[in-house]
């Protein structure tokens, strides 16, 4: 900004003083020079006011984008500086609060006494103290806060008073809170996988053994048939021998090696090694489908034959009271999906039935099977203690059983789940009509 000279004095001669035109001209050199700096000092001091205005308008930015509350208080305990957040916090303006005890604003006696406490250990042992106290809000009777109290200086490091940060609990607890989850869900991912390896590992060594055990079992099927057929000529001989002029001779040595009842008995043997040789290669068979590593394609899958290859393994191991009620329908229920892993869905389901009804004299699990609407749907009806209301939303939690410990690892049904999930259906728990727990699984028909 470029300002006017002021005029020249008038040349005033003293009596009997002769002023010349250097003095004149000397007088003006320092007047311009005392008024340039005059202007370059006013510039200067201009430019540091912006900055300053600058500064100051930065540091409100700041204090009015914090989410945390903030509050500087004097030694004696009065606000001198505050944000917005605590403003909102406690529906109060700036303009309200300045001024203000800080005591004011503590919503009861205690945090009263938590705020002097806090102010004496900041004064005596010059470090920061943390304290949890409830403020007024406007609507709830106290806000939980915590602060953290620290002494404020000046420039010459003279005590002036204190500073208040903290962050509603509220915040915290929801920020602990989703902490908590996101590490727990982690724990049941490892764990799933952990499970998936083992079984992944449980399916390999399966495969092998039922790869290892083909080999005896085709050696003995095809024994089997040759001696069929061997005790068949041999019968046809000895009795051809029996029957010729030898024969009062030989009856002794016939009747002492119990010829007749070795023959007579040689045909049931062969059934037998047969019927346990087949039943043999079913097993391997099974043992082959159910490990087998499951791949993205899908293949139609009868659900009526996996039902029924369920019940004959679960059966198995179940107790001898246990009944399976199970009447297929006529015709064949399709879905697209995985056998070996809808096989290892609905052994699960079966099981946890046997075990819920095992101190019954009478377990029962009725199983039906409907096809309507596009849809396949199964139901597992158990006359058992039935499941607690308060456990029903979390049956399909991981980890979560009611089993004694050892007993169960909380992973079937919650994997099942996700099986059926996989398969796009869905599986539902609830109680059943008659007492006991019903388990629903929704298939999509092919």
């Amino acid at each position: 900004m470029k300002k006017s000279r002021p005029p020249l004095p008038a040349r005033v001669a003293e009596p009997g003083a002769v002023v010349d035109d250097a003095t004149w001209m000397a007088v003006i050199g320092k007047m311009d020079e005392v008024y340039s700096q005059l202007i370059a000092d006013e510039v200067a001091l201009e430019e540091k006011n912006a900055a300053l205005e600058q500064s100051q308008q930065f540091i409100y930015g700041l204090l009015a984008s914090m989410s945390d509350v903030l509050v500087a208080a004097d030694l004696e305990g009065r606000v001198e500086q505050t944000n917005a957040a605590l403003c909102s916090l406690v529906g109060r303006s700036d303009a309200e609060l300045q001024g203000t005890a800080l005591a004011a604003l503590m919503a009861d006696t205690a945090s009263c006494e938590k705020l002097v406490q806090a102010q004496r250990a900041v004064l005596t042992r010059q470090d920061s103290a943390t304290l949890e106290v409830e403020l007024q809000g406007p609507a709830a009777p106290g806000v939980p806060v915590e602060f953290n109290c620290s002494a404020r200086v000046d420039s010459n490091g003279r005590r002036i008073g204190h500073v208040f940060v903290g962050r509603p609990l509220g915040e915290l607890k929801r920020a602990y809170h989703d902490l908590r989850e996101a590490h727990e869900a982690l724990k049941r991912t490892q764990q799933q996988l952990l499970h998936s390896e083992k079984l992944a590992s449980l399916g390999r060594l399966v495969a092998g053994v039922a790869h290892e055990l083909n080999n005896p079992i085709s050696f003995l099927l095809g024994n089997v048939d040759a001696l069929r057929k061997y005790a068949g000529r041999l019968s046809q001989y000895l009795g051809a021998v029996h029957a010729g002029p030898g024969a009062p001779a030989l009856a002794p040595l016939r009747a002492q090696l119990r010829i007749d009842a070795l023959l007579a008995d040689l045909p049931s043997l062969i059934e037998g090694m047969s019927e346990g040789a087949q039943r043999t290669a079913d097993i391997v068979s099974a043992l082959k489908r159910f490990s087998v590593v499951d791949r993205e394609d899908r293949a139609p899958v009868d659900m009526v034959g996996v039902v029924d290859r369920a019940i004959h393994w679960m059966k198995k191991g179940a107790a001898p009271g246990f009944r399976v009620e199970w009447l297929p329908p006529s015709g064949p229920c399709i879905t697209n999906g995985s056998s070996g892993q809808l096989l290892q869905v609905l052994m699960n389901l079966i099981q946890n039935a046997a075990d819920a009804c095992a101190a019954l004299p009478d377990g029962r699990l009725r199983i039906a099977l409907e096809q309507e609407a596009g849809w396949l749907r199964l139901r597992f009806t158990d006359n058992g203690p039935g499941i607690p209301e308060e456990h029903l939303p979390r049956v399909f939690d991981p980890f979560f059983t009611t089993k004694p410990v050892g007993k169960g690892t909380g992973l079937g049904l919650s994997i099942s789940y996700g099986i059926v999930e996989q398969h796009g259906g869905r599986m539902t728990v609830g109680p059943a009509s008659g007492g006991g727990a019903e388990f629903v699984v929704d298939l999509p028909a092919a």
